[in-house]
């Protein structure tokens, strides 16, 4: 299954740079995470402060559920998060206590 997920960034270009130095060198911790999680493809897109990730599961393995509390339980986990919420910020239309918010597709060209 595709995903589709924003989140905001801080509108400091510093941090910005910083940031996506971070993601130029993700964890190996990280990595494996996703992937053990069922996370087969993820892309992250920016466009000033709003970025886009695309995740694509596969949902034979990927469970939501378990795979937001994984990350609350891994002291690496844990510490990237923590060290990503330094660059990052809810979108205005996020829930509270969330980070990255799931998108609502309008249109899909394949079914049109």
């Amino acid at each position: 299954m595709r995903r589709c997920l924003a989140l905001d960034l801080h509108d400091d270009p510093g941090l910005i740079a910083q940031y996506e130095a971070h993601h130029a060198n993700v964890w190996t911790e990280v990595l494996a995470h996703l992937r053990a999680q069922g996370v087969t493809q993820l892309e992250i897109y920016r466009l000033g402060t709003r970025l886009t990730m695309f995740m694509e599961t596969d949902d034979a393995v990927f469970d939501a559920a378990r795979f937001a509390q994984s990350k609350t339980e891994d002291p690496r986990l844990i510490a990237w998060e923590q060290l990503m919420w330094r660059f990052q910020q809810p979108t205005p239309w996020t829930p509270p206590n969330e980070k990255w918010t799931p998108m609502q597709r309008i249109f899909r060209l394949s079914d049109a």
